[in-house]
């Protein structure tokens, strides 16, 4: 029995297509209300989705970070019969607006022109919390034929890096044991991404000697020291870690310098920023290893300087969920069904499911609505691929949910 025959005959798509509208006017009022990461108050947006949800017997849980600040929100739909947990997860805080003025529409307008919605987070991920309390609201009418929860989870805390949210839920108090699965509803219909690169991500702070820059005696600068290891980065060959089974290799990139101050201080500290994309066989020690071996050939290279420390700040596996994992085939067999071709990826970029990975729990990042303009001037949605993707997703949760 296929995800759209059960339940009774339960027809995914009629439902999509009958839940349409309120969708659109679910994803506007969320639009319309200004949630940029690290500026604007969470509060707003978070209450507003809270009162759909409470509107329709839904209840709502927020989430707090140690420090008491708003980072989440959850709510959860029980099956009446054991099974497992699952996840539909979306981030309701957004990029920057960027020039304001550049915008064919305000950021916040939710304006609707040729079938497209404008606005900053209508792809990433306003429309995917729409959709996905959407389908939770239907799920409250089946829940005798549930085996296992629906949970869905909403971060404000994603766009600064930080994931307070998902961190919250998964690692925080009360944190479940039993999550089978995490769907995430980045935008974008041509693919479904089930892996990528991890990352290793450090801090190189590089030592010289600081002395008067108009003084008799020359010292080591650091930023010289430092432009020197940049180019030995940048010169450095990674072993060919591509596969079959993940087509993507390793990269090294330096992302930021600073050092110095003023002009008469020859500086005696300067900080790299070095970000490592790694693989499954080009990991996280490896990238560690080859840090070091190349930090301590410049070291040695720039007597009479203190050597370099490194600080490691981001450590995320790769990863890649096997072609018979349950929830890839859940997703992917839903789009068959429903007459959309989806392509499984490993991505590039890491995402929130390489945190997922080093808890050891499968994810899929990155099947969403029709979009352009992601984190840029005119972010917006095709309305008509609305209702597929919350098919194909309410089809997925049915089979996951099934016997």
């Amino acid at each position: 029995m296929n995800a759209i025959d059960q339940a009774g005959g339960h027809d995914v798509l009629a439902a999509a297509a009958e839940d349409h509208e309120s969708v659109v006017t679910l994803t506007r009022e969320l639009v319309a209300i200004p949630s940029r990461g690290g500026i604007d108050p969470y509060e707003p947006v978070l209450n507003q989705l809270s009162t759909w949800l409470e509107q329709r017997n839904l209840s709502a849980t927020v989430l707090k970070d140690k420090t008491g600040a708003t980072v989440g929100l959850t709510c959860e739909i029980r099956g009446a019969h054991p099974g497992p947990r699952w996840v539909l997860d979306a981030c309701l805080d957004t990029a920057p607006f960027g020039d304001e003025a550049a915008w064919t529409h305000p950021p916040t307008s939710a304006a609707i022109a040729d079938g497209w919605l404008n606005g900053r987070g209508s792809a990433d991920s306003k429309s995917g919390a729409a959709i996905f309390c959407h389908i939770g609201a239907r799920l409250t009418t089946m829940t005798d034929k549930l085996h296992g929860s629906l949970v869905l989870l909403f971060d404000v805390d994603e766009h600064t890096g930080a994931f307070g949210g998902a961190k919250r839920y998964f690692e925080g108090p009360g944190a479940p044991d039993d999550v089978a699965g995490v769907m995430i509803g980045y935008p974008g219909m041509d693919k479904l991404v089930v892996g990528g690169r991890g990352v290793h991500r450090v801090k190189l702070h590089v030592h010289g000697v600081a002395s008067h820059s108009g003084g008799s005696k020359a010292t080591a600068s650091a930023i010289e020291k430092a432009a020197n290891l940049v180019r030995v980065l940048s010169a450095a060959e990674l072993s060919d870690s591509a596969s079959s089974e993940f087509p993507m290799a390793g990269k090294l990139t330096v992302t930021a310098i600073e050092g110095g101050q003023g002009y008469s201080v020859t500086p005696g500290l300067c900080t790299l920023n070095v970000d490592v994309r790694t693989t499954r066989t080009f990991d996280d020690e490896d990238a560690a290893r080859l840090l070091k071996h190349i930090v301590a050939q410049v070291d040695v290279a720039w007597p009479g300087t203190q050597p370099t420390l490194s600080q490691v700040d981001t450590r995320w596996p790769a990863f890649a969920l096997a072609e018979d994992s349950r929830l890839r085939t859940a997703i992917l067999d839903a789009a068959m069904t429903v007459g959309v071709e989806v392509e499984p990826k490993i991505a590039g970029p890491s995402n929130i499911g390489n945190y997922l990975a080093g808890l050891n729990i499968p994810a899929t990042a990155g099947f969403g609505v029709g979009y352009v303009g992601l984190h840029g001037t005119d972010e917006r949605i095709r309305l008509d691929t609305i209702p597929t993707i919350q098919a194909i997703y309410h089809a997925a949760v049915l089979t996951l949910l099934g016997r």
